[in-house]
């Protein structure tokens, strides 16, 4: 059972859920207390959202599958969980240039990444995260606790997580951490 759900641009959660993409990049929003963002949990659900996500925001690659995304939207007021993660581990990158390695390993663009970088004070978080498929997608009314612009939320009550199956199986994910070693150097869970 899991009770808390975070907050990613719809075609990422898409590309996190087809295995085609195994990390999130993230920087606090406007109402993370003090403005950073803090990984509060390293298990939760990934809860899609539309209202940042832009055609400019992810790579050319990617453009179809936002379409695709944009037209599987839910009805106004809901909100569709279908997969949760599990974080493997947590890097804080300081230089652009390491943070610009990483493009092979996700879907945004050059310059979100940039954006996201230099957003505040310079510098990104990098989680890789195994990414499962829930048995059952559930459809939630989207309350106003949910809303705004912050990443993680509380759910009103936790969802089953039994007989969820992995996107990736073992062995990618851990080709996926080997890359990340290799490119960065991870810090511990706050």
């Amino acid at each position: 059972m899991l009770q808390h759900a975070f907050k990613e641009w719809a075609v990422i959660c898409y590309c996190l859920a087809q295995g085609k993409q195994a990390i999130i990049l993230r920087k606090g929003g406007l109402a993370e207390p003090g403005g950073e963002f803090k990984v509060e949990h390293t298990r939760f659900w990934l809860y899609p959202t539309y209202s940042h996500e832009n055609r400019a925001g992810v790579k050319d690659e990617a453009l179809l599958l936002l379409d695709r995304v944009e037209l599987q939207k839910p009805p106004a007021g809901k909100v569709r969980l279908s997969h949760f993660v599990e974080v493997g581990g947590v890097y804080h990158v300081r230089d652009l240039i390491s943070a610009l390695k990483l493009e092979a390993l996700h879907y945004w663009s050059e310059a979100t990444v940039e954006a996201r970088f230099n957003y505040r004070s310079p510098g990104l978080m990098v989680l890789p995260v195994r990414v499962f498929e829930a048995p059952n997608v559930v459809e939630l009314a989207e309350t106003p606790a949910y809303q705004g612009c912050k990443s993680w939320v509380e759910l009103d009550q936790p969802l089953p997580t039994e007989g969820a199956k992995p996107v990736l199986d073992d062995a990618a994910f851990k080709e996926l951490m080997r890359k990340l070693d290799i490119i960065l150097e991870p810090t511990a869970f706050a």
